[in-house]
């Protein structure tokens, strides 16, 4: 048994798929929606100006879908693996472009063709590694026996936030 499949560290990545899913659900309902989610042990957060029942309804879609084995909704193109991926590839690459580089501005400068090119290798390079990293890190598309417990509408600042309670 994987650590990812032990205690919160289970919870975290099936309710990560969970907020995927449902995220997907309401966008192919409305693709005017604005949405983002943060998942947690206990469930996940989605903020975004939509209707509880309509949360409630993609919650509930999601989660069948997820239990009939639609595991690519566990995936998102927006999730912030992806970015977290192409960030760390990236950056990795522009720190190894400038090793070297000691000698004033003009050296640097004289670098920044190579800079550019390893960091533009590292976006092209990221693009399958965020969504392997979901796949095999992040997130775990099998419920599992989860249940919805609650699903609660909270206004914070100007923010309307949804709070997806989720149990074994």
């Amino acid at each position: 048994m994987s650590i990812l499949d032990w205690g919160p560290f289970s919870h975290i990545r099936r309710n990560h798929a969970l907020e995927h899913a449902t995220l997907q659900v309401l966008a192919n309902r409305n693709s005017t929606y604005r949405m983002a989610g943060y998942s947690d042990a206990n469930g996940f957060w989605m903020m975004g100006d939509v209707p509880t029942e309509e949360v409630q309804a993609a919650v509930s879609e999601a989660l069948q879908r997820l239990e009939g084995g639609e595991h690519s909704l566990a995936i998102h193109p927006n999730c912030g693996t992806n970015f977290v991926a192409a960030g760390m590839l990236a950056g990795t690459l522009a720190w190894v472009a400038m090793l070297g580089s000691e000698g004033g501005w003009r050296r640097r400068l004289e670098r920044w063709p190579i800079l550019v090119s390893l960091v533009t290798l590292g976006m092209i390079l990221a693009q399958p590694l965020g969504p392997m990293l979901q796949e095999r890190v992040t997130t775990s598309p099998d419920p599992r026996g989860m249940r919805v417990t609650s699903i609660q509408r909270e206004q914070r600042g100007s923010m309307p936030v949804h709070r997806i309670l989720t149990q074994d």
